[in-house]
């Protein structure tokens, strides 16, 4: 399956859509510290409604630790500075899909280690600076999961 991976996430609410989200397709959701709220924030909780018990979550001290942990699959990171489009990337079974955090997005030397053609974007209008990060995890993983044939799916 898919692996979404949220560096250093600040919002709760955000951080509990994606925990319903991941729970309602199957992607497992690692968290990269700091975090910028604690596991058991009402705000993370209300969220995620009654979805946590049905979510695969992980938190982890760094990013090198989380890809130690999942043996090192295929990244693609979304950045508004990504050039292609996550319709124009090939996904499989096993990749994950990092995520910046709401205020900053992902620090450049994460991006300068990662290929060009794993570095996405959402196509938005002119002038618009960034989606909500919950949104575009959404965006992202669905994506993603239609490439996958939408594996466990009903």
């Amino acid at each position: 399956m898919l692996h979404v991976i949220l560096h250093r996430p600040e919002i709760p609410p955000n951080t509990g859509n994606v925990i319903r989200l991941c729970a309602n397709t199957g992607a497992t959701l690692h968290l990269i510290r700091p975090l910028g709220f604690t596991l058991d924030d009402k705000r993370l909780r209300r969220a995620g409604l009654d979805y946590h018990e049905y979510a695969s979550l992980q938190v982890h001290e760094h990013l090198d630790a989380c890809l130690d942990t999942l043996h090192r699959p295929r990244v693609f990171a979304l950045s508004t500075r990504g050039r292609k489009l996550p319709s124009e990337a090939h996904f499989a079974s096993g990749d994950a899909l990092l995520f910046g955090c709401e205020t900053a997005g992902l620090p450049q030397e994460v991006l300068d280690v990662l290929p060009a053609e794993r570095q996405l974007r959402l196509p938005m209008r002119p002038g618009s600076r960034s989606l909500n990060l919950s949104n575009a995890v959404a965006v992202t993983v669905y994506e993603a999961w239609r490439q996958v044939a939408f594996i466990g799916a009903v």
